[in-house]
């Protein structure tokens, strides 16, 4: 049975208690996702390096911590983020014209590095880089805003990974963000994701926890 990584999205998590949010979803998660935001790749601003070093020093936090930099010129971001203790720091494949570069620095810092896709690209563009990634981020809504309505045509990228992944016996993760609830994870999962992040569906739920074990169970009916 494949593992599948429940990884709770906290740009939905309610900015004024972030650790309280955590702390409500404790056991039923496996990591934390943390979406970047630059102003100018995408139009909102989220998040920095403060919250990743305010979370890696919380004794009481110890989930490994998934960032995903929705920014211009991210080679000239990542070095806010690496000595941090990220776990995986991943990048946007249409974000700048060296990405084997800015994975290649990540990845000798330590860190695991990630590659994302906008629900617009080919997912071929990645083929030429999946021999160096930890993991591929399939974008299922258009990246800036949460509670966004499910892209169902991105799918078939997932699949395409997938079978890349298999054929070619490459390591890499995928993972799917943006509009994932109940109604569609275990489709995402069917076509070969292995790391869910999921926003509003969880602490837009009235018990976050219960959220997520339901999201879990249905998961678990897949390989049943």
């Amino acid at each position: 049975m494949r593992k599948v990584i429940l990884a709770p999205s906290l740009l939905s998590a309610n900015p004024l208690d972030i650790a309280g949010d955590i702390e409500k979803i404790k056991g039923q998660c496996d990591w934390l996702h943390i979406d970047v935001m630059d102003g100018h790749f995408v139009p909102n601003l989220a998040y920095g390096p403060n919250l990743v070093a305010a979370l890696r020093s919380d004794e009481n936090i110890s989930l490994p911590i998934d960032v995903h930099l929705m920014v211009e010129s991210p080679e000239c971001f990542i070095d806010l983020f690496l000595p941090l203790g990220v776990d995986y720091l991943t990048i946007q494949i249409e974000a700048t014209p060296h990405s084997h570069r800015v994975l290649q620095r990540i990845r000798d810092s330590g860190v695991k590095c990630g590659i994302a896709l906008n629900p617009g690209t080919p997912v071929e563009w990645v083929a030429p880089l999946l021999p160096f990634l930890d993991m591929v981020l399939v974008m299922s809504v258009n990246p800036g805003f949460g509670g966004q309505k499910f892209i169902p045509q991105v799918l078939e990228k997932a699949g395409w990974l997938y079978r890349e992944r298999a054929v070619k016996n490459f390591n890499f993760l995928i993972e799917m963000d943006g509009g994932l609830g109940l109604e569609n994870v275990q489709t995402a999962v069917r076509y070969g994701c292995d790391v869910i992040v999921a926003g509003n569906a969880v602490f837009g739920h009235s018990d976050p926890a219960f959220a997520l074990k339901t999201m879990r169970d249905k998961i678990m009916e897949v390989f049943q």
